[in-house]
């Protein structure tokens, strides 16, 4: 998962519908001056190894937490181990919890699904690495404890998370990771300049992106309508909290908290929606039918897109407008590479 940033700002300003959200962080920062010129100066200094790269850390960070929910162990202690410094740098550390354990699943399918989603996650990591060879950067210091309970504050679950309790919490915990990377690989994807081979492979990633943030979706509308672990309406109340907080960290202004008119599947003003039912009206009749939020959608049904600074804002808990290297949360001593 990750956004990119090109050398072709002329027509993503000409032609893009959605162009503030599109464009990389340098690139927002700019135009929010008034000065092309600078955006596309900023631009021309990122090519398309810094823009693998800043995916090649969002993917260390999934590949981590879904591989120690499912083996209770980092990538790089796995039997078939994934490496994490490379090309001579050295690799920062996970923070667990002092009694840290992997989920102890009560339910198979919820293990299953966990399962292939570690082993996919892993593969991007080896993915990314191979295609950027001597330009992959190694993994940064990850923090999967201080964290979740940081963002549980954040949008108002409490003090603390512990997204490896249990097969609910787990499923939470990867709630706040999946609909962010099919934002981040939307935005990717008008901007990458290698149309023949890293195009395609983004794509390719934000498919599979896709169909993890829709199964786990799926799978806590499920268990919430259960009733089990957790009463019903605790998991979906849950994602509601999170999507707002998500979508309050990448759009931040105080006077105009959505910095470009949009609306959610729901009609609500924000470019996030969590795990709900809904009354619709099918082609504006007046016949209203119920509908669920499964898929993480704007009015027109359109996937959301987010830039760099919207990704960085929402995983270190600072403002996209922050000077770089944002650091906190998930990335406590900010990412790798160029775009950090």
């Amino acid at each position: 998962m990750a956004t990119l940033e090109t050398q072709q700002l002329d027509e993503i300003i000409v032609n893009t519908r959605r162009k503030m959200l599109t464009m990389g962080g340098a690139a927002l920062a700019a135009l929010a001056f008034g000065s092309t010129k600078k955006a596309e100066a900023q631009a021309a200094a990122i090519n398309d190894f810094d823009i693998l790269n800043f995916a090649l850390n969002l993917e260390y960070l999934e590949a981590q937490f879904y591989n120690l929910a499912v083996y209770g162990v980092t990538i790089d202690k796995l039997p078939t181990p994934i490496p994490v410094a490379v090309n001579g740098g050295t690799a920062g550390t996970v923070t667990l919890s002092p009694t840290f354990a992997a989920v102890p699943f009560a339910l198979p399918l919820v293990k299953a699904y966990a399962t292939e989603t570690a082993g996919e996650e892993g593969k991007h990591v080896l993915f990314l690495q191979q295609a950027l060879t001597t330009n992959a950067v190694s993994m940064p210091n990850i923090d999967l404890f201080n964290s979740f309970n940081a963002l549980a504050v954040a949008a108002g679950l409490g003090t603390s998370f512990n997204p490896f309790m249990d097969d609910a919490h787990f499923l939470i915990g990867a709630y706040i990771f999946e609909d962010v990377g099919v934002s981040a690989y939307h935005g990717a994807a008008p901007l990458i300049a290698d149309k023949v081979n890293i195009l395609p492979a983004a794509v390719g990633i934000h498919a599979v992106e896709a169909y993890h943030a829709g199964l786990i979706r799926t799978t806590i509308a499920g268990l919430d309508a259960a009733g089990s672990p957790l009463p019903t309406g605790t998991l979906t109340s849950y994602t509601q909290k999170i999507s707002a907080a998500r979508s309050a960290l990448a759009n931040p202004d105080p006077t105009n908290p959505i910095t470009v008119p949009f609306t959610t599947f729901t009609g609500s003003g924000a470019d996030d929606i969590g795990v709900q039912t809904t009354p619709v009206a099918i082609n504006a009749s007046s016949s209203i039918y119920t509908a669920a939020t499964i898929v993480d959608s704007d009015l027109n049904a359109m996937g959301w897109s987010r830039t760099t600074s919207q990704i960085l804002a929402i995983v270190t808990g600072t403002a996209p407008t922050a000077a770089s290297p944002h650091e906190g949360v998930f990335f406590p001593n900010g990412m790798n590479g160029n775009i950090n």
